[in-house]
């Protein structure tokens, strides 16, 4: 008998469902949230109202687009956390409820984990990775080396002290005038640029942590005095800045790395979230097959997603891992 789990994410500002059959993806309904443009960021209150309104029709529509009937389901999975925990919590309480109606198992994910799991998708990739590896997750809010010896073993290892990659991306990107969400524009910008034409001092953290406070504000400084030495500074030399911006901080993703396949032995190096669609990062982990071997999953697997909920979902299942109703959302829950 076919096993299908529906997978409901709502962890920040896209409401999104999904089918999963037997690990296939049947549909990944994904609704944005475009009123957090304007305030140059996400607006947690607007983001759980947004969440309200968006979540049942999205999921809705992805039971139709999978072409089943709800009683079909055999179980929910939701984004019990890390997130904002009104935008969680929209999720968590539609999960529960019609976990409750249907009379089927409810499945807690946590979102970070689900990042590196949907690897194991089956449209995912034609290779899956193999255990051991080392799990990078880059987003908006976190950055971290995992430890993965199997699908529900995980330690991390690493992990930024202060600001994300994601949010680095963002906020250097806002300095230099470019629109919310700015990180894929730096991305794009930078192919026009020269990435040596500018040196941004990288910060100096122990072991395998990172911290990009520091290059944020080194960035900020150095925007300041070029600006009085040239008033139109930022006009003439936008894409210089994004390739020397995004040069550094994916040399320092690399060199911590680099550090994490030395002290494991592990070269298999796993990557999930956001920004590991940034194609800065991917050139430079794709074109070093000498040190490891990496992985990115399929661009609509990287951004926040219910595909991935639903593939965690899948796995619990086999193992009979269910949750219980009383389980509430946890806006920082660990791996």
């Amino acid at each position: 008998m076919p096993t299908y789990i529906l997978g409901i994410e709502s962890s920040c500002d896209d409401t999104s469902a999904s089918v999963l059959c037997d690990g296939k993806v049947l549909s990944n309904l994904v609704a944005n949230q475009e009123i957090h443009k304007s305030y140059g960021g996400v607006v947690p209150e607007l983001a759980s109202r947004a969440h309200q309104q968006n979540i049942i029709p999205v999921v809705n529509q992805a039971i139709l687009k999978a072409n089943i009937d709800k009683k079909q389901l055999n179980a929910i999975a939701y984004t019990r956390g890390p997130g904002l925990l009104g935008s969680l919590l929209v999720g968590s309480s539609f999960s529960k409820s019609l976990s409750m109606g249907l009379e089927v198992p409810i499945i807690e994910v946590n979102h970070m984990q689900a990042h590196l799991l949907a690897h194991f998708i089956e449209d995912c990739n034609t290779e899956k990775p193999e255990f051991p590896f080392i799990g990078v997750t880059i987003s908006g809010g976190h950055t971290q080396i995992v430890l993965v010896k199997d699908y529900f073993d995980m330690k991390v290892i690493g992990e930024t002290l202060d600001d994300a990659i994601g949010e680095t991306f963002d906020k250097c990107g806002k300095m230099m005038g470019l629109s919310y969400p700015a990180g894929p524009l730096v991305d794009k910008n930078s192919k026009l640029g020269d990435a040596e034409k500018f040196k941004f001092t990288k910060p100096k953290v122990a072991g395998l942590n990172f911290s990009f406070s520091g290059l944020k504000t080194g960035f900020h400084r150095f925007i300041e005095n070029k600006i009085r030495e040239e008033e139109n500074f930022l006009s003439i030399e936008t894409n210089n800045l994004c390739a020397s911006l995004q040069k550094t901080i994916v040399d320092i993703l690399y060199e911590k790395i680099n550090s994490a396949v030395q002290e494991t032995g592990i070269k298999n190096i796993v990557f999930g979230g956001g920004v590991s669609c940034n194609t800065g990062i991917i050139e430079r982990f794709k074109n070093d097959n000498n040190n490891f071997k990496a992985f990115f999953p399929k661009f609509e697997y990287t951004t926040d997603n219910a595909a991935m909920i639903a593939m965690v979902g899948y796995l619990k299942y086999l193992n009979s891992d269910f949750s219980n109703l009383k389980e509430g959302a946890k806006a920082r829950y660990k791996i």
